[in-house]
């Protein structure tokens, strides 16, 4: 994956410096997935670009499942939405690790979340993160999957967390997880597709 031109990788003060930034949604009504990630690591808010580590494995799991062409860069996130594909958080604000969230910021994050979704209505939201998502959403026994909740009409799936830190998924396994969300979307758009020739 090359970096496209004018990128900069951050210095280490710069990413030093970047607890409690927020970065902006990459979001759009009408979207087949809106991605959810449990809030910015600092890498990410100094760059102001969603799951930059290097390390982080959402892109490439995101483009083996078939739902880009290509292998995009974080900094090609806009480029996402030509894709009918946003990207969020469940908290804005940014930490070195998830776990520095409190329970009571996870849930309130849950609520805005909800709200987005409302407002944008994608056909999905796919929550990176089991363990957040339960907090987020007082869900203690949810597994990875299609939720049977619904947000209004946007369907809910709960993928495993890219990072790096997550040793219990490779790109191979993260990508064969988001393909099963790729194919369940993929079934929607067909059926949604039917009912409008019918």
């Amino acid at each position: 994956m090359t970096a496209p031109p004018g990128f900069r990788p951050p210095t280490r003060a710069e990413v030093a410096a970047a607890a409690d930034r927020t970065i902006p949604d990459v979001i759009a009504p009408g979207l087949a997935v809106l991605f959810s990630g449990i809030n910015p690591g600092l890498y990410s808010a100094a760059t102001g670009h969603h799951f930059a580590r290097p390390g982080n494995r959402f892109w490439p799991a995101l483009h083996r499942s078939g739902f880009t062409p290509r292998q995009l860069h974080p900094a090609e996130q806009e480029e996402l939405l030509t894709y009918r594909i946003g990207i969020t958080n469940i908290v804005d604000r940014a930490t070195a690790r998830a776990g520095e969230l409190t329970a009571a910021e996870l849930a309130a994050g849950g609520v805005a979340l909800a709200g987005k979704v409302r407002q944008y209505r994608p056909a999905w939201l796919a929550v990176v993160g089991v363990t957040a998502y339960r907090v987020a959403f007082n869900r203690p026994k949810a597994t990875f999957g299609r939720q049977p909740e619904r947000i209004d009409g946007t369907a809910i799936w709960v993928l495993p967390n890219p990072s790096g830190l997550n040793a219990h998924y490779t790109v191979d396994t993260l990508a064969a997880a988001f393909a099963q969300l790729r194919a369940a979307v993929a079934a929607g758009d067909a059926a949604r597709a039917g009912g409008q020739g019918s």
